[in-house]
């Protein structure tokens, strides 16, 4: 969209309204009067926000209104973002606590902050203003939005998630959300927001260490990509690393990684590639391992036999509530891919790939912490059976809000302590080898 366009674009359909967006529309006109727009096309993005700002202080100190300091900045910054940015988006994309922003119609705007969902006293003009704030949005990445395509998925350049569903999809009008990219968070600061214990660390540590295969599981928003690249920052320096995503957000610090991310269709439905494509393609890459944003479709299996054959030391996520239904997941999810495969193979497939599980979980409070630590201990085709070696007890949600409980620790099974040692690492003390009588006590069928 040009300059012109920006600035000119209609954003009252209604009238004015009670949030000073008539005020915003007239001064959004007196700017384009005063600026030289060939000027201003050349100038860097920040070198001209900054010039739009002294030209319309300038425009209101010459013809009012009176306002406060606070007032004044204010308008002039809802006139320039209206200009140039996207609107009352704006100062929420530049404010770090907020996490994912929900705008479901022009008059509702919800954010999580902390895991928490609050609605903000703010709105848009209209509906027409809020489907322009949009296409501005989807244009970035040379996308369209209308009723041929009411429905787009789509990363911004910044790293944001977009997801956008019109009318008559979406029957309570323009909806969207925009997911933040997320902060990489290494596993001791994990550690000091509560989400794990030093212990825990430590395992995992050196597991990933010894190169076990694992799966993180979770709901959806309960930290699994952010505990995912946690995990992937304790891969050593100098092995090859592919990532394979549907919008990049891992953010690894190894110098020898491949970042590969899947591709909708073009406006004429082809040129499509999916996660399924790339771990195909990956396999040829010579990769030491593979980390997969999320499985959620037929590249389970693909995956599964990467993990399988030869990629130790695997990652990927699947959105399941509990250690278990992530091995059923799985089971399904491969199910669904073109090859006819047997329920029971996939069992089989499973068995010989995946080592661990890692459960996370958001809680009421807003706090996401990991609530089980589980290995697959089933073999062939039997059915699977799992050893859980820690797990958070949670205490019902406390007066102040918060919930509270304590991480609950059993000993690994013999023959991964024999694994860390192998690999030189270190069973750390809260997860002493356990006996047979503890295995037998601790392992579970899941049918």
């Amino acid at each position: 969209m040009s300059l012109r366009s920006r600035l000119t674009a209609p954003q009252e359909a209604n009238g004015p309204r009670e949030d000073g967006s008539s005020l915003v529309s007239s001064y959004r006109v007196k700017l384009l009067e005063e600026i030289d727009l060939a000027e201003m096309s050349a100038l860097a993005p920040a070198e001209r926000r900054a010039r739009l700002e002294r030209v319309l202080g300038h425009i209101i100190s010459r013809e009012g209104p009176v306002l406060s300091t606070a007032e004044r900045a204010g308008l002039i910054r809802r006139v320039v973002d209206e200009a140039l940015g996207l609107g009352v988006l704006e100062p929420l994309l530049e404010d770090p606590s907020v996490s994912e922003i929900m705008v479901n119609g022009p008059d509702h705007v919800y954010v999580e902050r902390n895991g928490r969902v609050e609605r903000l006293p703010v709105r848009f003009a209209s509906e027409e203003q809020l489907m322009q704030t949009i296409e501005r949005i989807v244009s970035t990445v040379n996308r369209r939005v209308d009723e041929a395509n009411p429905m787009v998925d789509a990363r911004l350049p910044s790293g944001e998630r977009v997801n956008v569903i019109i009318p008559p999809l979406s029957l309570t009008g323009a909806t969207l959300t925009i997911r933040r990219f997320p902060r990489a968070f290494t596993l001791h600061e994990l550690m000091g927001l509560g989400s794990l214990e030093e212990q825990m660390l430590l395992l995992l540590s050196g597991l990933v260490q010894s190169r076990v295969n694992v799966i993180v599981s979770g709901a959806t928003g309960s930290g699994k990509t952010t505990l995912l690249n946690a995990l992937s920052g304790l891969i050593p320096e100098g092995e090859r690393i592919i990532t394979i995503e549907d919008s990049a957000e891992l953010q690894l610090q190894q110098s020898h990684v491949i970042r590969l991310e899947s591709r909708p269709p073009n406006v004429e439905g082809s040129g499509r590639i999916t996660i399924r494509d790339l771990v195909r393609n990956s396999l040829r890459m010579r990769p030491d391992r593979i980390i997969v944003g999320e499985v959620r479709g037929g590249e389970t299996l693909d995956m599964l036999q990467a993990m399988s054959t030869g990629h130790d030391g695997s990652l990927a996520t699947v959105h399941a509530n509990s250690a278990e239904d992530a091995l059923l997941r799985l089971q399904t999810l491969a199910s669904m891919s073109e090859v006819e495969v047997p329920f029971a193979a996939l069992q089989e497939q499973i068995n010989s790939a995946v080592d661990l599980v890692v459960q996370l979980t958001r809680f009421g409070d807003g706090t996401r912490r990991i609530t089980e630590i589980a290995f697959l201990e089933s073999h062939g085709r039997e059915p699977f059976r799992i050893t859980t070696v820690c797990r958070f007890a949670s205490q019902p949600m406390a007066a102040d809000g918060r919930v509270y409980g304590r991480f609950e620790y059993f000993p690994l099974p013999r023959h991964i302590a024999e694994r860390l040692h192998m690999n030189n690492q270190h069973v750390p003390q809260a997860f002493g080898v356990a006996t047979a009588a503890s295995e037998s006590l601790l392992s579970r069928m899941i049918t």
